[in-house]
């Protein structure tokens, strides 16, 4: 599933052609992703203006010049793409392209139009339309907690979630109420570089391993959007291209491999945690 950092590159990808534009002939291919399209969607979507792209967690929000902020989670496989521009409109309504995508529009912007396309395979993906001022009461973003590259994310704000909580450090920060958008790549990434063992219960990790932890999620999330994210499967984006930061894991998918820590002689571990794969090193993160 693509993660914050994937996200985020989708929407700098998407915001120079949608920020600004005007929505025409929006169509859809089938009535459902995940769950079904929000009613009279492609209706709710013509001739909107975007007014500009944000992205909470795994989100792409879209407030829109109606009043109501269109919302898109890519699941597994989700995907959008940009074919190239050309001046005027299209002849027709955008074509759908491939039995995988599922809707298309046309965004104008200064006399141009770029058809952009949804695919996904899968179909783990969802849309909905929200009015613009009820976006943070919805349940989708109610109980998410602070964005890890944002102000209100600090040591102080994991050591109070992480308060005599016995669960292990991994699947605590893999739990959107506590760090919103964090996913199993870079919980585990993060972990290696703060040395912390994935094993150890949250509510035992000191007040200066969480400040250096606190540190070491920004700068990998913020290594991993600079890289294009990491495309291991179906990850592109929104330009067709790959990412590149799993060429440059230090312990996810590494697993018998040797740890690249000079001098440290260990070897990385898998193990199941909450249903997900946890790499590590258990001598550089276990001292």
């Amino acid at each position: 599933m693509p993660e914050l950092p994937e996200v985020e590159t989708v929407r700098r990808g998407l915001a120079p052609v949608l920020e600004g534009a005007r929505l025409v002939q929006v169509r859809q291919n089938r009535p459902d992703l995940r769950f079904p399209f929000p009613e009279r969607f492609t209706e709710r979507l013509d001739g909107a203006v975007v007014e500009r792209i944000e992205r909470r967690a795994k989100y792409l929000l879209m407030p829109l010049s109606t009043g109501e902020t269109w919302v898109t989670h890519l699941g597994m496989t989700g995907r959008f793409t940009l074919d190239g521009e050309q001046l005027g409109e299209f002849e027709e309504a955008a074509p759908i392209a491939g039995k995988h995508e599922h809707m298309s529009l046309c965004a104008k912007r200064d006399g141009r139009a770029t058809r952009v396309g949804y695919a996904d395979a899968r179909r783990f993906g969802f849309m909905g339309l929200i009015a613009s001022e009820a976006v943070e009461a919805h349940p989708w973003f109610a109980a998410i907690g602070p964005e890890p590259l944002g102000n209100h994310f600090s040591p102080a704000h994991l050591a109070e979630a992480f308060r005599s909580k016995a669960q292990n450090v991994k699947v605590s920060l893999l739990d959107q109420r506590i760090v919103a958008g964090l996913g199993n790549i870079y919980v585990c990434e993060a972990l290696y570089r703060a040395r912390i063992s994935p094993l150890t219960s949250a509510g035992k990790v000191s007040r200066p391993r969480l400040d250096l932890l606190t540190a070491e999620i920004r700068r990998v999330l913020e290594d991993a959007i600079a890289a294009g994210g990491s495309t291991l499967r179906d990850f592109a984006n929104a330009e067709g291209g790959q990412g590149y930061f799993q060429h440059r894991f230090d312990v996810y998918g590494r697993e018998g491999e040797g740890c690249r820590t000079n001098d440290c002689g260990g070897v990385i571990r898998r193990v199941a945690q909450g249903g997900r794969s946890t790499f590590f090193c258990p001598v550089c993160q276990g001292r």
